[in-house]
């Protein structure tokens, strides 16, 4: 059985017991949550419309927190001594999933 979650606008295959990095919930180490569900596979029976998916749940462990990559950028004008650089790093959670529901 696996599952099609959404967080922060983004889409994530999951199973249970895998690890996924999404971006900050703002929940402490340790805590559970609860994501919202776009589609659900068991075998041969999909789950994919809103009156389907009501039930269905997916719930998770925030297991930790962790940075991305930096990202360096910088804008140049000639001629103007225009010059302008910075940085970036994005911040993201680490849940385990701890289990998929249908209904």
């Amino acid at each position: 059985m696996y599952a099609v979650i959404r967080s922060g606008g983004k889409q994530e295959r999951v199973a249970e017991g895998q690890r996924v990095r999404v971006e900050l919930l703002g929940q402490p180490v340790g805590a559970e949550v609860s994501l919202e569900p776009v589609l659900v596979v068991d075998g041969s029976t999909v789950l994919a419309t809103p009156e389907q998916l009501a039930g269905a749940s997916v719930t998770a462990k925030v297991v930790g927190e962790e940075k991305g990559p930096k990202i360096d950028a910088m804008t140049y004008k000639s001629k103007s001594n225009q010059r302008r650089r910075w940085g970036h790093r994005q911040h993201y959670a680490t849940l385990e999933i701890t289990a998929i529901t249908a209904k």
